[in-house]
């Protein structure tokens, strides 16, 4: 007898999952039939915890480029009447991350017990979200799997790049913050000490900037514990308050109303919608789930409250158009494409679009950022290399 883990789904397509014991994993389908429950996966207890050590061992995380070079290779090879067992065996022997070549191979497995694509990738939901899952499926029943996978992989290529973008733009800033604090530390530890030693040989009295200036260093050089205890304090608290809800939301609705950052959370969250939208309703996946899995693609309270309010007047009976308009979020641009759309019956196109649209107005914002970042960071660095010369030679300038 062993222990065996299984996942399956119900009459009304309800997951399913626990362990039981048995003598084989045979065993354990047909007492899975017998409760009029269909099978999606039966594994070993020991086989999968075995499994699960040899992936956190060896873990690479799995990226949108990844995911975009899987389905590119897929579309190419289904394309080519190569069955889809063969191309994921022969895929999976080329993938560099090794954590993606793993879940291929138990991918594989679970097609050879007779599952569906869809299905198999089920099993792994951190790296294959609903929005794959539900275009795969329906791929599958309409029988347009290859032109779904070319799909995803222009998803998945647009959501990388958008991606980079978005993490460009949020890197500078910090990177402008650390070296100008890096190039104050080093002026108080190595520079300043060096002139104090001669400030005290001097007979005369230091000139007031220079006495002010040498006052601020002395309070930040014998406080610094208390200032990075505050630091610290401040990061603890902020992390404590973010967790909360009403201060999560809070958090959320400043990061939306900052002048810049706001601007490009929401356009890139907009881009996203639209792309995602359009992917999704050209593969068949119907209106409501593609809100559902719409819903769960930001971690903004106030952007899913939005999509989540959109999704309920859809289901009361108001058109996609109305339904973004009332919420309050999205751009007229958005609303009014939406009704394009809607009314000449070539929503996922115009969807399309209207997110190549977004694309180009990141790149805009991104690069107005860089611009502005630039000069800031100068100014910054010479401002400080200013004031820490002025003071320290004025002594030496005013000598009679």
């Amino acid at each position: 007898m062993g222990k065996y883990q299984y996942i399956a789904r119900d009459t009304s397509g309800k997951r399913k999952e626990g362990t039981r014991d048995a003598g084989n994993a045979g065993d354990v389908l047909s007492w899975l039939r017998e409760q009029d429950l269909t099978p999606i996966s039966v594994d070993s207890v020991s086989k999968a915890v075995k499994q699960e050590i040899v992936v956190k061992g060896r873990r690479k995380k799995i990226k949108s480029a990844d995911l975009a070079a899987l389905c590119w290779q897929l579309t190419t090879m289904i394309e080519g009447g190569i069955p889809i067992t063969t191309a994921l065996e022969t895929i999976s022997d080329d993938v560099d991350n090794i954590n993606l070549q793993i879940i291929l191979k138990k991918i594989l497995e679970k097609l050879h017990t007779g599952q569906t694509f869809s299905e198999a990738l089920e099993n792994f939901p951190k790296v294959f979200n609903p929005l794959s899952i539900a275009m795969i499926r329906a791929g599958e029943t309409g029988g347009a799997l290859p032109a779904t996978m070319k799909r995803l992989a222009e998803y998945f290529d647009n959501k990388d790049n958008l991606n980079r973008k978005i993490k460009g733009a949020m890197a500078y800033p910090a990177f402008v913050m650390i070296f100008v604090i890096g190039i104050a530390v080093f002026i108080m530890a190595f520079i300043i000490p060096r002139f104090k030693v001669i400030f005290e040989q001097f007979d005369g009295e230091l000139p007031a900037f220079t006495r002010g200036f040498m006052g601020f260093y002395d309070v930040m050089r014998f406080n610094a514990h208390f200032i990075i205890g505050g630091v610290i304090f401040i990061v603890i608290a902020f992390s404590i308050f973010n967790k909360s809800q009403k201060g999560h939301h809070s958090v959320c609705k400043f990061a939306l109303s900052s002048p810049l950052f706001g601007r490009l959370i929401t356009q890139g969250f907009i881009t996203t919608f639209c792309r995602t939208m359009s992917t999704l309703v050209g593969a068949g996946v119907s209106v409501l789930e593609v809100f559902d899995i719409l819903s769960n693609m930001t971690n903004n309270t106030v952007i899913r409250a939005a999509i989540r309010d959109t999704r309920e007047r859809i289901v009361e009976g108001a058109n996609l158009s109305a339904s973004l308009s009332s919420t309050g979020f999205f751009p007229n641009l958005v609303v009014k494409m939406m009704q394009v759309g809607e009314e000449s019956g070539s929503l996922s196109r115009v969807l399309e679009r209207t997110a190549d649209y977004y694309d180009r107005k990141v790149d805009s914002l991104v690069k107005t950022m860089m611009s502005l970042m630039e000069p800031i960071m100068i100014v910054s660095v010479g401002a400080i290399v200013l004031v820490v010369v002025f003071a320290l030679y004025l002594p030496i300038f005013t000598m009679k």
